[in-house]
């Protein structure tokens, strides 16, 4: 099962937790399971089918330029991280 690390932001929808486990072979669909389970995380995350400006994802430290549609495996860690910008 996939290790979700949440962003201090974000932890209010988790009753605090920072590190959390959750089913999904998609990053979507781990968001959705996330959302079944902490309500309101979702809406914190996603914009309709993106993710939020500022908002990007991590894979085993990789940042995805999938983004929800990143397959996942069942040992993966998944991070929700503020999107960096360069110029």
């Amino acid at each position: 099962m996939p290790t979700v690390w949440i962003p201090k932001a974000m932890q209010e929808y988790t009753g605090g937790m920072e590190i959390v486990e959750m089913e999904g072979r998609t990053v979507r669909r781990l968001i959705l399971a996330l959302d079944e389970t902490y309500p309101g995380l979702k809406d914190a995350l996603m914009d309709g089918d993106r993710f939020k400006p500022g908002i990007a994802v991590a894979v085993n430290g990789q940042v995805s330029h999938l983004g929800p549609l990143q397959p996942l495996e069942q040992d993966n860690e998944v991070f929700f991280v503020p999107a960096i910008g360069g110029g």
